[in-house]
């Protein structure tokens, strides 16, 4: 199995919300989309826990399923994808400044 430790966690946040996103579409099954959005916050916590402790951990969560409940009505304003698009960049950039940029290399 890989060591998934190293890696960023904002390309599995994007990766998370991108592909959640289509493989509920692509399924008509939303929680299918969800367990792929959990899969990825569960690999990142463990690097944002030891580059902040909880308040990060707590802070990118949040963070990181309210992009996608802002998603929605979003996607009423500006189109499906450019909502989904634009949460994921709001989130994966947060997950960059806040904690991949600060982790150990």
């Amino acid at each position: 199995m890989p060591d998934l430790s190293r890696l960023p966690t904002a390309p599995l946040l994007a990766g998370g919300l991108v592909g959640g996103f289509a493989l509920a579409q692509r399924t008509g099954v939303r929680p299918l989309g969800g367990a792929a959005m959990l899969g990825a916050n569960a690999l990142a916590v463990r690097q944002w826990w030891s580059v902040g402790g909880a308040p990060l951990t707590l802070g990118l969560t949040a963070g990181y399923w309210t992009a996608m409940g802002v998603s929605h009505p979003l996607a009423k304003k500006v189109g499906t994808w450019p909502s989904v698009l634009g949460v994921t960049a709001a989130a994966a950039s947060a997950a960059w400044v806040l904690a991949d940029r600060r982790r150990p290399r």
